[in-house]
C-alpha cells in the first residue's frame, strides 16, 4: 500500500500535526489485517521535521516494523529526518 506523505502537506513539522496524521491514517487509511508492505512515498515533500516523523514515522514502524518502506527519500529533510530517527 502506498502512502503519498504530501497529501498530509508540503510542510510536515510539529508533534501536534504528526500524531494526528499518524492517528487518521490508522483510522482511515489502513486496512486492519494488513498484508501488504506500507510504503511512504515523500514525493512533494519540502519539509519533513523530526518532530512529526517521531509522531508519525516512528509509531507506525514500532507498529508494523519491517513492513514499513521510504520512497522518493532525496530531499535533504526528508533524508535528514530518517537518520536522525535512525530510519534510513
Amino acid at each position: 500500500m502506498k502512502i503519498e506523505m504530501v497529501k498530509f502537506g508540503e510542510i510536515l513539522v510539529s508533534r501536534p500535526m504528526g500524531k494526528d496524521a499518524y492517528l487518521s491514517m490508522i483510522a482511515y487509511l489502513l486496512p486492519k489485517n494488513l498484508t501488504e508492505p506500507i510504503q511512504l512515498d515523500f514525493a512533494g515533500v519540502k519539509v519533513l521535521a523530526p518532530s512529526w516523523g517521531d509522531e508519525f514515522i516512528t509509531l507506525l514502524v514500532q507498529k508494523y516494523g519491517k513492513k514499513v518502506e521510504f520512497l522518493n527519500t532525496e530531499n535533504p529533510s526528508v533524508k535528514a529526518t530518517l537518520e536522525t530517527l535512525q530510519l534510513d
